[in-house]
């Protein structure tokens, strides 16, 4: 028994230690602010761990863990807890537009997206972030999301729309071919 037991810790803190950085990268994308990434990631993993029996026979372990990352992710959301991506009031603020090979320049870049992804709702939220940024299918996405596919790609829409419509973002990207 205890043989088996050592055998599956292996297994997960292998498995963590692999995908850790991804996770994290995918909780903040989701909370928008370091610490309250930490936690959603632990909260997941604490989850992960209890099931690990069933997550490591999983096809796909990492996808299982995602989806309890999403799901974990809109509890939060549903009880109300705030996320904050990026300042309310910047308007006293002076932006200057740095050079585009600058390492300023596309941490600019990303505050703006982020601060972007903070005005959309949680569900096209996550349907931008884990078919955008994380790169994954429709079928994946809609797997992480407990949602069809459909939903994935109306949700997914919608929040490139709304992107596109802010004008700090199609600034940023028409500014003298700034590009990512």
């Amino acid at each position: 028994m205890g043989d088996r037991k050592a055998v599956r810790d292996a297994e997960f803190q292998s498995f963590v230690t692999s995908r850790w950085p991804r996770l994290l990268r995918t909780a903040f994308l989701l909370t928008g602010e370091q610490h309250a990434a930490e936690d959603l990631t632990q909260t997941t993993l604490e989850q992960a761990y209890v099931a690990w029996r069933r997550v490591g026979a999983a096809d796909d372990p990492e996808a299982y863990v995602r989806r309890v990352m999403i799901n974990a992710h809109a509890r939060r959301h549903r009880r109300r807890l705030r996320e904050f991506l990026a300042p309310k009031d910047d308007t006293g603020l002076a932006h200057e537009v740095p050079d585009t090979g600058d390492r300023i320049a596309q941490a600019d870049d990303r505050g703006a997206l982020l601060a972007a992804l903070a005005q959309l709702p949680p569900r096209q939220r996550e349907a931008v972030v884990l078919r955008y940024w994380e790169d994954l299918t429709e079928t994946q996405t809609a797997e992480a999301m407990g949602c069809s596919v459909g939903a994935v790609k109306s949700n997914a829409a919608k929040g490139i729309a709304k992107l596109r419509a802010l004008p700090g973002l199609a600034e940023m990207v028409t500014q003298g071919g700034r590009s990512r």
